[in-house]
């Protein structure tokens, strides 16, 4: 009786979660809702199931399922220690307490069965954490990447060191782009890189460059085997690249107000914006979530969107995250978060950061939403890269601003919440 009332309290709490849902996909412009609950039984399936189908919805189930004594246990070890249902818990208390739970669902669990009842269901069942797949019956293509996601990450203990390559010579010179090299403090930032891995002797450490040359002169100096991905470099400024923001302010007016309306959005002439950057690492990203201990060498704008992936930052505050030259940071996943630690290596360099204006001028082509998670970056009508406008001892050619141009965009929001015990994960989209 006791536990028969229990699950009547979920149901009814699971209805109010769902007015959330409704609520966000019908009144905020939501586009993906995650319904994180365990819906172990084909009745509360089928409540999710016709709340979807009353209002248009899909739906696409994340079951996780875990018969492996000692995977269980890790999990509840690493998973369930910090989660917010345990607060200042000890942890032989929260791995009984977590286990009764886990036996108390075994009474009324009703898998998702591929051959009878759900087939006609669109889902992934996730086995003993990712050893192996069953995936049924994908609809599109949000459905599609969620598989891709939850087949890439896995479930270990590994760190992933993020810096950026020693201050180059356009650093110095307050230019962005190009392909400079290393100035002589960049120089003693890599030697001091090196002296940074082997102190801290991590095993079986990856190292990933860009293929720009700052990074791969960093690199160098390490005296190991690195990869260079081409994804990992930074951001394209188009027309503007070699420029300063002060030629780029006299230069291209409107376009440099522009982007102080909208950085994230805001694409260079020519060039990529931030949010192009973001669509451009997602392998890397999708890698990193795969590997042990990987240390990156890259760029601002790279190392900006790497940070806010794991950080959880929003896109209007990715742009303005602070990645100083000459610092490595150390992230360190886990359940609920991600542990960052900062390491200053003492080398002196210039600081490259630009803070968010106070003021923006609004006097040009006004940022236009269609709906929230949807939106239409502003650039200019010239999407060809042409050759540089100005550089170093030339005068610019034209002072005629870009004018904008509107083209089409499309968003995703991965899942997240999926237990690593017997549970399902609802991802329902408009």
């Amino acid at each position: 009786m006791k536990i028969t009332g229990l699950f009547h309290l979920f149901k009814q709490c699971a209805l109010v979660a769902l007015q959330d849902v409704k609520a966000y996909l019908t009144e905020e412009g939501g586009q993906i809702a995650v319904f994180d609950a365990t819906n172990t039984t084909r009745e509360r399936r089928e409540l999710l199931l016709s709340f979807a189908k009353e209002h248009a919805y899909k739906v696409f189930f994340v079951e996780s399922l875990c018969d492996d004594p000692d995977v269980i246990a890790a999990n509840i070890m690493d998973v369930k220690v910090s989660s917010p249902d345990y607060p200042e818990r000890d942890r032989e208390s929260v791995m009984e307490d977590f286990l009764k739970r886990i036996e108390c669902y075994k009474v009324m669990y009703q898998p998702l069965d591929p051959d009878e009842h759900d087939k006609d269901l669109s889902f992934i069942q996730v086995i003993n954490v990712g050893r192996s797949f069953l995936v049924n019956k994908v609809q599109d293509y949000i459905q599609s990447k969620i598989v891709y996601y939850l087949m890439n990450i896995h479930v270990h203990s590994h760190s992933i060191y993020l810096c950026r390559h020693g201050e180059s010579d356009h650093n110095v010179e307050g230019r962005i782009g190009g392909d400079a090299m290393l100035s002589v403090q960049g120089k003693k930032f890599a030697g001091a890189l090196k002296g940074f891995v082997e102190q801290h002797g991590l095993p079986d450490l990856k190292v990933w460059t860009s293929q720009l040359g700052r990074t791969i002169q960093t690199a160098e100096e390490l005296g190991v085997p690195y990869e260079q991905w081409k994804i990992l470099n930074e951001i394209d400024a188009g027309v503007c690249e070699e420029m300063t923001y002060e030629m780029i302010e006299e230069t291209f007016p409107a376009e440099f107000a522009l982007r102080d309306q909208d950085k994230y959005h805001y694409r260079y002439p020519g060039g990529e914006s931030y949010q192009d950057l973001v669509q451009r690492l997602e392998p890397v990203i999708m890698e990193l979530e795969r590997q042990g201990n990987v240390l990156v060498i890259c760029h601002q704008a790279v190392m900006r969107c790497l940070l806010a992936y794991f950080l959880d930052k929003s896109a209007d505050d990715l742009p303005y995250l602070k990645c100083p030259l000459h610092t490595v940071l150390k992230l360190t996943p886990m359940a609920y978060g991600c542990k960052v630690d900062m390491f200053d290596l003492k080398v002196e360099a210039v600081n490259t950061h630009r803070d968010r204006p106070l003021v923006i001028c609004n006097d040009v082509v006004p940022t236009t939403f269609l709906r929230r998670n949807s939106f239409t970056p502003l650039s200019s009508h010239d999407q060809v890269k042409r050759p540089r406008l100005y550089s170093a001892g030339n005068p610019p050619q034209s002072r005629r601003p870009l004018a904008p141009f509107i083209p089409s965009m499309q968003s995703f929001e991965d899942p997240e919440g999926a237990e690593l015990t017997q549970s399902q994960v609802s991802c329902l989209s408009a």
